[in-house]
């Protein structure tokens, strides 16, 4: 996306390099990194970056209006509403498709939102790690906004913990030592001091939660969630005894789990802005677009892409047994924008905000990048591909 920095950083690439770098990688915790990463980083210069943090603005405004929980009571299931929601989410992520607009340039267009956190730690040490081994202009960052690396992860261990000490606080998951995103929970305890927890590991005793820490049964007063209903659910059969979290517990979370659903595939249709899709609740459609080729439908309560239908054809909706749990989006068109030593690769960049209860506002502060070289985006996908994975973009600093 900006040709000198790409041309550059084409040109003295080599296989040893990067294996090198993937080995100093994987020397933190061996063994925790299943996905695949890409080969290159993405680079945007200011003005995609601004044009990508106006759109995410924009989505800001319509969470931060005050008929935004009403407009979203909905979307919560009931059978999985947690009580003492609060009153933001403190982590938001916004992923966008790097797509050519007018005249030829690249936009972002929104494809997914969510009130939950991503790999807010492992953003920290793999792009840092990059910048040792790979051809990184000192102008360009992983951070947004004013963030650097000190002020960032100041910010982060303030969300996340507040005044509790790391020891009453833990990052809670399924099974998070097999989960395929386990590298970012070990990069939260190096940095945090904050244990990763399993659902199943949890002691309750009426509305007090305890976990074990070194052998040490230890009160849980706050909770990094991590847990996804959707994910619980289809593992619950293998998972024997577990703390139901939807109880009345005396915990505060970050974010809350209600935040999951309200900031979500729920909230595209309320969206209005030139880099958001039009959107439409599907139980809403009067009468399906002539163009129904240039829309995919997504399933309202699923995650990671499962259920998406890319080539949406009359005959795939009358199939469905609930229109009230599906969107139709309009489809967007990757760029094929990332020059690699063969076929050009996609790029969908995942904005990540944090919002600390002292600020009137979410702030911009890092990212991630995925590549890929097929219909879908996501590390699961062009597994026998190069130049393909997780990422993250550098974009340039307002400064330079």
């Amino acid at each position: 996306m900006v040709p000198h920095i790409r041309e550059a950083y084409n040109k003295v690439f080599t296989t040893d390099r990067y294996e090198a770098f993937l080995e100093a990688l994987n020397s933190q915790h061996p063994g925790a990194i299943e996905f695949r990463l890409a080969e290159t980083p993405v680079f945007a210069d200011k003005h995609f970056k601004h044009k990508i943090l106006d759109a995410c603005e924009s989505i800001i405004d319509v969470i931060t209006d005050p008929q935004f929980r009403p407009l979203t009571t909905a979307a919560i299931p009931p059978n999985e509403s947690v009580p003492n929601e609060n009153d933001r989410p403190h982590m938001l992520v916004f992923d966008f498709g790097i797509c050519y607009g007018e005249n030829n340039e690249p936009e972002p267009q929104l494809i997914e939102m969510q009130g939950f956190p991503s790999l807010y730690a492992f953003q920290v040490f793999y792009p840092d790690l990059l910048r040792e081994h790979m051809p990184i202009p000192p102008s360009y960052s992983q951070y947004l906004g004013n963030y650097d690396r000190t002020t960032y992860l100041a910010d982060l261990k303030s969300v996340v913990l507040g005044d509790v000490p790391a020891e009453n606080v833990v990052l809670l998951e399924i099974k998070p030592h097999a989960q395929k995103t386990r590298i970012d929970f070990y990069c939260t305890q190096d940095y945090l001091g904050i244990q990763p927890v399993c659902i199943t590991e949890l002691i309750r005793e009426g509305k007090k939660l305890f976990y074990n820490r070194n052998g040490k049964k230890t009160p849980i007063h706050r909770i990094y969630n991590r847990v996804i209903f959707d994910d619980l659910k289809a593992q619950q059969a293998s998972l024997g005894n577990f703390t139901d979290i939807t109880q009345e517990l005396d915990v505060q979370w970050i974010p809350h789990p209600n935040w999951f659903y309200r900031v979500s595939k729920y909230t595209l249709p309320f969206l209005r802005h030139p880099y958001v899709p039009p959107t439409y609740f599907l139980n809403e459609i009067k009468q399906l677009p002539p163009d129904l080729g240039n829309y995919v439908l997504k399933p309202l309560f699923s995650f990671a892409g499962q259920g998406v239908v890319i080539d949406v054809t009359p005959a795939e909706i009358e199939k469905l047994e609930n229109f009230d749990n599906w969107i139709l989006q309009r489809k967007v068109t990757y760029a094929d924008i990332i020059k690699t030593p063969d076929i050009p690769a996609k790029a969908e960049i995942r904005i990540m905000y944090l919002w600390h209860d002292e600020w009137e506002r979410p702030r911009p502060a890092i990212n991630l990048a995925r590549l890929s070289k097929g219909k879908m985006i996501g590390v699961s996908y062009n597994k026998d591909q190069n130049w393909v994975g997780g990422s993250v973009c550098y974009f340039e600093r307002d400064s330079a």
